[in-house]
């Protein structure tokens, strides 16, 4: 037999595209040619193949030798094709039967001692390759739990190519791999241990409840920081669709620990405020790769010190924010992720960033409005909770002493009252009191006229745009879910401006 065809997959963005690889052995001069759109890493694996089929036993055949990687037209990145590769080496030359790999899927990095390393991205390779009907899937061993997460596919755990070898020769059948207990998620940061801080509290509360942006502002030690690593402790777990969506982004991302192969719980990202816009949105000049805000997805992206972040990179989230995904183009090709993220911003009030307050700050008026100019009115004006915290004082470091609410108990009626937003909503497709579009909150969702009328004057005087109106509707409703009310009331409505149109706005 000189031709073989077996599968593997590429990926193109979070989503896994089935890969068939075809070897030809024929006539000519000794040389491998490999067609199909393949990048440098791919075009090594031919080195790495070579040395791993001769040090695990096996010859390479010297022959002309031609690799189609299908389907053409599409890029093909990464090491995920080593094995793929060797194993259709193999079964042309007749080492192994060719119908042995003929629907077979496999995955892995090879090294040149034969040892299959594992790779990025198996989650989503293997949904793809059960989607498209394969019952079988090879993955390296350090991937297997990883791949086990797919329901209906067999996954067959390897270490080495010796031991594939074996397997397709009969010789020793690899059983397939079943997926131990998946360990419970690392307790979080408890809310508990934030002192005083009664409006940080409420707001992260109300952020966390209704799906809303948050902005906090207030000097060194007020407790931004902890009340915004706090916050995906409050949010529900992953249910099972989201958590196999977030494990899949974290999967390509490189970012997903062997111990615990299945994210539960809604992530948490805080880049460096040095992080570029690739790292921030995601890119790359090879495969393009999820950033911190596609990390976050279902979780809270984190930016701290966020007037220290270029403006451009900041004023790059205005559009993901809105659409809840980013398309990321390149010359090779794009990719597009899931982003729908809690976006957390903290700033200091002023450069200097006295702990003291206003009274020792040293910055003059100028400098002042330069530094919260950093941070763009189109990129404010998606922030539904802008709240300026004041220095922690005596009095409510000491109140603070009285146990304050744990993350469990604000979990609680966080919970409780996304429920009830669910419940009005359903029927629309849409689950939080952010998500709901202007549109449908003026036809379906608007409050009573007579609880609007505050909110009707600061848009009349020009504190509010049109899209600000809209938000502090969604964060009403949520006051009204946290409180138990059916619709939002006036005071509902007055704390929801309060919350938009305090000091850090300006």
């Amino acid at each position: 037999m000189t031709l073989a065809r077996t599968w593997s997959v590429g990926l193109v963005g979070v989503r896994g595209a089935l890969v068939e690889v075809e070897l030809d052995i024929g006539q000519g001069l000794p040389g491998v040619t490999l067609v199909g759109l393949p990048d440098t890493v791919v075009r090594q694996s031919v080195d790495r193949v070579r040395a791993a089929v001769a040090n695990s036993g096996g010859d390479f055949p010297n022959r002309r030798i031609t690799i189609g990687l299908s389907p053409a037209s599409m890029p093909k990145q990464g090491s995920g094709f080593d094995l793929a590769l060797a194993a259709a080496v193999l079964a042309a030359a007749g080492t192994v039967p060719e119908g042995s790999i003929d629907r077979l899927v496999l995955l892995g990095e090879l090294g040149l001692d034969g040892a299959v390393r594992p790779i990025r991205g198996v989650l989503p390779a293997v949904l793809a390759a059960a989607h498209a009907g394969h019952a079988q899937v090879v993955v390296p061993a350090g991937n297997a739990d990883e791949a086990a997460l797919v329901a209906g596919v067999d996954v067959l755990p390897v270490s080495s190519l010796e031991q594939l070898v074996e397997h397709l020769s009969g010789r020793r059948v690899i059983p397939a791999h079943v997926r131990g207990e998946t360990p419970g998620p690392a307790p979080t940061a408890d809310l508990g241990d934030v002192v005083g801080q009664a409006v940080g509290r409420r707001a992260v509360e109300v952020a966390a409840a209704g799906g809303h942006h948050l902005f906090l502002a207030g000097p060194p030690g007020a407790g931004k920081t902890m009340l915004a690593e706090r916050m995906p402790g409050l949010l529900p777990p992953l249910d099972e669709e989201a958590a196999l969506e977030v494990t899949a982004i974290h999967s390509i991302a490189g970012t997903l620990s062997p111990d615990a192969p299945l994210l539960t719980r809604p992530p948490l990202e805080a880049p460096h405020h040095s992080a570029t816009m690739a790292a921030l949105i995601g890119g790359g000049s090879g495969q393009i790769r999820p950033g911190a805000l596609c990390r976050a997805h279902r979780g809270v992206l984190f930016l701290d010190e966020a007037p220290e972040f270029p403006r451009a990179v900041l004023d790059t989230l205005r559009q993901p924010l809105e659409r809840g995904q980013v398309t990321i183009h390149r010359a090779a090709g794009s990719a597009t992720f899931p982003c729908r993220a809690q976006l957390v911003l903290a700033a200091n009030p002023c450069p200097c960033a006295s702990a003291a307050g206003d009274a020792a700050c040293t910055c003059s008026a100028l400098e002042r409005r330069r530094y919260r100019s950093r941070l763009s009115g189109p990129l404010l004006d998606r922030i539904d909770l802008r709240v300026e915290l004041p220095p922690v004082t005596r009095a409510a470091w000491l109140d603070g002493l009285g146990e304050p609410e744990s993350t469990a108990v604000v979990a609680r009626r966080v919970q409780q009252a996304r429920a009830v937003a669910a419940e009005r909503l359903a029927g629309t497709g849409l689950l939080l009191n952010s998500q709901v579009p202007g549109r449908l909150l003026r036809e379906r969702f608007a409050p009573p006229r007579s609880s609007l009328a505050l909110a009707e004057r600061a848009l009349e005087r020009g504190a509010l745009s049109v899209r600000g109106f809209d938000r502090v509707q969604r964060v009403a409703w949520t006051l009204s879910d946290l409180a138990g009310r059916t619709v939002p009331g006036a005071d509902e409505v007055a704390e929801a401006l309060g919350m938009r149109l305090q000091r850090v706005a300006a």
